[in-house]
């Protein structure tokens, strides 16, 4: 596993640190998805899982900790839960700190099995989050019928959004659409300035990409690239004293 931190844009401070799936001997995520069918889909999500507990802590998070699953290998989900639930006890995890993201771009064979996935998660005290928002094959009917506490923008939203007034529109409109169904949003794949700049003014407030901190193997960064005092100073109305 390689993480990579979400920042707070209003404290400067880490959020969650996203578990993301990689090889011991230099492969990446793509290489190794491949190899993953419908015969060890379920084998695979449940090693993702407890592996991410695993080397986020020998690794030394205090807080939250985001893990993908894919929710077409999750047949029953309070069964399929129980190996998560053993890795974090054997951790000493706090489940609390736990966020389940499913992308948007994995076909949704079936959207109640989805919904039953995240209320049952909640009963459990996990947050969710939708992946890649904006792409894939659900779109605003998935974020309708499954109120996630948190979406990611899809990075095609976010690539060049500084030089796009039709993608600031986009993005201004679902931050305030998520404000009113209460989900928090996430802007994930900024690479410049001036993407983090034009999407600071639009009001997001977590953040992720290059730009910020590119994934560790198997170790946390818990600083953003730009000193703390800096991406306070841009986001703080008297910036110009600080300066």
């Amino acid at each position: 596993m390689a993480f990579q931190p979400i920042f707070d844009l209003q404290t400067g401070a880490v959020f969650a640190q996203e578990a993301l799936v990689r090889g011991k001997d230099g492969r990446g995520a793509g290489e190794i998805f491949s190899h993953v069918t419908d015969h060890n889909r379920y084998q695979f999500d449940q090693r993702c899982r407890t592996t991410a507990i695993e080397v986020a802590t020998e690794a030394g998070l205090q807080g939250a900790l985001s893990i993908n699953f894919m929710p077409n290998a999750v047949y029953e989900p309070r069964h399929c839960i129980t190996h998560t639930l053993w890795a974090a006890d054997k951790c000493n995890f706090d489940i609390g700190n736990l966020i389940f993201e499913f992308t948007e771009c994995e076909p949704m064979r079936d959207i109640q099995h989805i919904k039953n996935i995240v209320a049952t998660y909640k009963q459990f005290g996990f947050r969710t989050a939708i992946d890649d928002f904006g792409a894939g094959y659900a779109g605003l009917t998935l974020l309708a019928d499954v109120i996630p506490d948190l979406i990611k923008l899809d990075r095609g939203l976010v690539t060049n959004i500084d030089k796009d007034p039709g993608r600031q529109s986009i993005v201004a409109s679902i931050t305030a659409l998520c404000g009113d169904l209460g989900i928090e949003v996430i802007a994930e794949g900024i690479e410049t300035a001036d993407e983090f700049a034009q999407l600071r003014d639009l009001g997001i407030q977590y953040i992720q990409g290059y730009y910020l901190a590119r994934p560790q193997f198997e170790q946390l960064q818990t600083e953003p690239n730009i000193p703390f005092l800096a991406l306070k100073a841009e986001t703080d109305p008297t910036h110009e004293i600080l300066r």
